[in-house]
């Protein structure tokens, strides 16, 4: 169960986390560069439309570090196993436009790799996306539409994290990763 001081340090740590993240809310207002404006080129508008919203509703900032790539990339990930697949959404679709985005979370000035940076950008992702209407996949919960869950990122990153386990398959997880499902 615990005692009253496990207790208290528990409330202690649920304040300064709401204190950080509401810090971060009212007094950082996070903008795409025009680096990331530019690696939009290409990527399906309502998709960008997306993006843009998103980074206005994170606590964490983040720029675009894909969009559109060429069938020589795509193979070279694929070959490296840093992409699972040459049907890539990367790649132009039928449209005309590449249905995916890659996405780098920033700590200050430096890239981060934390695992729970991209969760709240999943989040804000799924706000954006519900907002324009449209559903869109998330790299580290490739077996759910994420605008359809009403699971938080973390809780389906998990679940697909413990599904493909249960397949005995490793999970291919890439949280920088969102998509365009139609």
């Amino acid at each position: 169960m615990g005692n009253n001081w496990d207790k208290r340090r528990e409330n202690l740590r649920i304040h300064r986390d709401w204190d950080i993240r509401n810090f971060r809310r009212e007094n950082m207002a996070f903008k795409l560069s025009q680096r990331s404006l530019d690696k939009l080129d290409g990527v399906h508008p309502k998709l960008v439309e997306v993006v843009k919203k998103a980074i206005e509703y994170t606590d964490v900032d983040f720029g675009v570090i894909y969009g559109v790539r060429d069938l020589e990339t795509q193979k070279k990930l694929y070959e490296s196993g840093k992409s699972q697949t040459m049907k890539s959404k990367h790649l132009i679709q039928e449209d005309g436009y590449a249905h995916a985005v890659d996405l780098m979370a920033y700590d200050g000035s430096n890239p981060s790799w934390d695992i729970v940076d991209y969760d709240n950008i999943a989040d804000a992702m799924r706000k954006a996306a519900k907002e324009v209407g449209i559903d869109i996949v998330w790299g580290a919960a490739w077996h759910k539409i994420l605008t359809m869950s009403p699971d938080s990122a973390e809780d389906l990153m998990n679940d697909y994290i413990d599904t493909r386990r249960a397949e005995s398959r490793r999970p291919f997880i890439d949280g920088p990763h969102f998509q365009y499902h139609t």
